[in-house]
């Protein structure tokens, strides 16, 4: 994998420098806000999303909140298991960050290594950005279960990519192959897991302590009865009776 970790004048290394440059010439406090963004913001508001998108699937009709619901416990597990297979890639393709293999660049999230150690250079690989398969994972089952949901969550993921591009640890080809992988893994292995988890889902449904997991119990509201007409029968059928009676 010589040839991803090379630097040399490309479009990756072009597109890099240039997001980059825009740290140097933003204010410190937008760098911070940034860095902030996509370290810890994006992913947080992903997983408010998920929430959100699960009060609302809680509301609908038993079959669709099913649905919805099994989708959305899919979701986490899906980036979950994306980030688990990222592990040895990362490894298997060995690629250094980019701020190690470049110069000029400016550096907004030193990460691991630094801390208390402050200016010691990051250990981890680049490839693929565990961020970015997290944050499009996460966008991509939020529109398995709500498209509408699902747009929002995948263009939080976009930006979560230019973040960590603008920071400066991550080359764009990071970005796009944890957006791809994140997508593969949720779109790939979606329908054996969606069978396998919804029984389950509709077992919790099902359950009296756990179903308002799953849907929203709505109480019957029952019809106002006006008395007076249910105890006076109508005029013909008390004419008809007055004449028997006579």
């Amino acid at each position: 994998m010589a040839g991803l970790t090379t630097g040399g004048p490309n479009v990756d290394v072009s597109l890099l420098y240039e997001i980059n440059s825009l740290a140097r010439q933003a204010p410190g406090w937008c760098d911070r806000a940034v860095s902030l963004t996509g370290e810890y913001g994006i992913p947080l508001a992903l997983v408010l999303l998920v929430l959100w998108c699960w009060r609302g699937a809680r509301r609908q009709d038993e079959a669709a909140a099913a649905e919805s619901f099994a989708a959305l416990v899919w979701a986490p597990l899906a980036a979950g298991l994306a980030l688990l297979v990222n592990a040895p890639l990362r490894e298997f393709v060995g690629r250094p960050r980019p701020f190690r293999q470049h110069e000029g660049l400016q550096v907004l999230d030193p990460g691991p290594g630094t801390g208390l150690m402050t200016g010691l250079a990051r250990t981890d690989f680049s490839f693929v950005s565990d961020h970015a398969t997290l944050a499009m994972a996460l966008g991509v089952g939020l529109f398995v279960a709500n498209r509408r949901i699902g747009l929002v969550g995948i263009g939080l993921a976009l930006v979560e990519g230019f973040c960590r591009v603008y920071a400066g640890v991550h080359y764009p080809t990071d970005v796009i192959g944890g957006f791809a992988l994140g997508t593969a893994v949720v779109l790939v292995l979606a329908p054996p897991a969606l069978a396998l988890l919804t029984p389950v889902v509709g077992a919790v449904n099902r359950s009296a302590r756990a179903g308002w997991l799953v849907r929203s119990k709505v109480r019957a509201v029952p019809l106002a009865v006006d008395l007076t007409q249910a105890q006076t029968p109508p005029a013909g059928q008390r004419t008809h009776e007055s004449d028997l009676a006579a």
